[in-house]
């Protein structure tokens, strides 16, 4: 009995180091050469397409050996110098703080290029402009007192004016009357006004800042540049009136009524070179309908009576919008990208061998390998032979 259980446990126990065999096992793999001029002219052909992606698409085109930060922090301040001669009541000569709307630069501001002038209001009762909508009577109980006429000018007092057919109100009078601007009220010099554009920008992926204004001979720069494509393509100063033809359009065509335009700063910064990180600009008209506001400049007549003069203002909307990427070198998607490259390689030589041995019309050929057993010092298992000098070779 004790030598029968000494047999089953010896069994028992081979059996479970034959069950935990497999974690030691490795097979070869066994390679069959052909002279087949199709299969590696294909196999070539897919071998130099891997290569050129990787090397033209991959690496060359998206710089795949960099990683990059598309999250901008940016900040913008803008100045606008020039005077022009007009003729309104309030003076004939107005600089940047009569026609920049706001006044402290920003990274959108007004330019006013044409205006319509209402002259004189004071405060009092007057009809309401005939032009406002929903504001008809033909008496007195139409127009209830106290409420304000909604999109007009004033409040209702509660009299109908038969003759005009219209309430009367409490406001400024008289009111604006709608008509188009006129293009002889053009700000002509508005054309030769300059805007400076400071712009500083950040990647906080990197901790990298950099500014579109240079840190030397700042003083002796913006004397003598003015932003030009080819000359002076990093100047921060710029003509209006370039940048309005940089649409495509004429300076008085938009200065009648109005328009709004897109600055476009943008920043493609390679941190592996010193001397790319520079702004590109670009301007686009974003709305060729019209831009117009109003604004009231106000004064003391002779009789010390508060009036004001009324101004229906069109203008140059310039909106700056900053965008921008920057990339460094990081070995992580480098070796992403040649480990994917070298995969498909490996994918292609699968292909190539379901065309060798599927395909071809003397595919059987390819098929005569048979395993055989190899003896270790631990156990026999069965493996491919290996051909002598490594590889089996076939000509066709």
């Amino acid at each position: 009995m004790s030598t029968s259980s000494a047999t089953g446990a010896g069994m028992a126990w081979q059996n479970n180091q034959n069950r935990l065999q497999f974690l030691f096992e490795y097979t070869t793999v066994s390679y069959v050469g052909t002279h087949n001029k199709k299969i590696g002219l294909l196999y070539r052909i897919f071998q130099l397409t891997i290569m050129g992606y990787l090397i033209g698409w991959v690496f060359l085109k998206n710089k795949g050996y960099q990683v990059k930060d598309d999250t901008i922090e940016s900040s913008v301040v803008t100045k606008v110098k020039g005077v022009a001669r007009v003729n309104t009541i309030d003076s004939n000569l107005w600089g940047p703080e009569d026609y920049v709307f706001p006044n402290q630069g920003e990274n959108f501001l007004s330019i006013l290029t044409n205006f319509i002038e209402t002259k004189e209001q004071t405060l009092g009762n007057c009809s309401e402009n005939p032009d406002v909508a929903n504001n008809d009577c033909s008496k007195n109980e139409e127009c209830t007192a106290g409420e304000a006429v909604r999109a007009g000018n004033g409040i209702k007092t509660g009299v109908c004016l038969i003759p005009n057919g219209t309430c009367e109100i409490y406001g400024w009078c008289p009111t604006e009357r709608q008509r188009e601007p006129d293009p002889a009220n053009i700000v002509r010099e508005a054309e030769n006004f300059t805007l400076y554009i400071r712009n500083f920008i950040r990647f906080s992926r990197f901790n990298f800042s950099a500014s579109n204004v240079p840190k030397e001979n700042r003083k002796l720069l913006f004397k003598r540049c003015t932003y030009d494509e080819t000359l002076h393509p990093y100047c921060p100063i710029f003509r209006l009136g370039d940048i309005v033809n940089k649409t495509g359009h004429k300076f008085e065509e938009l200065a009648l009524k109005g328009v709004s335009i897109g600055v476009l700063i943008e920043w493609l910064c390679d941190l592996d070179k010193d001397t790319e990180c520079r702004p590109h600009y670009s301007f686009v008209c974003l709305d060729k309908v019209s831009f117009d506001f109003r604004f009231a400049r106000y004064s003391t007549d002779a009789a010390g009576k508060r009036q004001r003069t009324f101004y229906k203002a069109f203008g140059i909307h310039l909106d700056i919008m900053v965008c921008g990427v920057a990339r460094r070198f990081n070995i992580i998607p480098t070796i992403v990208n040649i480990a994917s490259a070298l995969t498909l390689m490996a994918a292609g030589s699968y292909f190539c061998d379901i065309m060798l041995l599927y395909t071809m019309k003397k595919r059987s050929v390819y098929t005569e390998s048979k395993l055989d057993r190899v003896t270790t010092n631990d156990k026999e298992i069965p493996v491919q032979i290996m051909p002598e000098g490594l590889k089996r070779k076939f000509s066709l």
